[in-house]
């Protein structure tokens, strides 16, 4: 395999294509000292703001969970009263069924 060592010289001196550079970008303008404070206290109001709605945020959530706590702890001191008088009950039957046994016995005895 050759490679070819030079260009036809019809090709080198007669131009294929006109190149077109690109534009240059202009250099921006540095800010000002004022005007980047204005921007950092933009920014900073913005911030701010965005801080006041989630903690404005937070609070509500924290009177829904307070709301939702105290309907818990509601439910659990009826659950709870339900449980003394089942307790109550299951001990007054208890007593009942041992008084049966008891009858039961000395029935069987005699």
């Amino acid at each position: 395999m050759t490679r070819p060592t030079a260009l036809p010289s019809d090709l080198t001196e007669r131009p294929t294509a006109a190149i077109i550079p690109f534009p240059a970008r202009a250099q921006p303008a540095k800010p000002n000292a004022e005007d980047r404070l204005a921007k950092a206290l933009d920014s900073l109001n913005a911030a701010m703001s965005d801080q006041r709605a989630a903690v404005a945020a937070w609070r509500s959530v924290l009177g829904e969970l307070k709301a939702t706590t105290s309907g818990l702890d509601e439910s659990l001191h009826r659950y709870r009263a339900n449980l003394r008088a089942l307790s109550t009950s299951v001990s007054s039957l208890h007593a009942k069924a041992k008084a049966l046994e008891a009858w039961a016995d000395s029935a069987a005895a005699e």
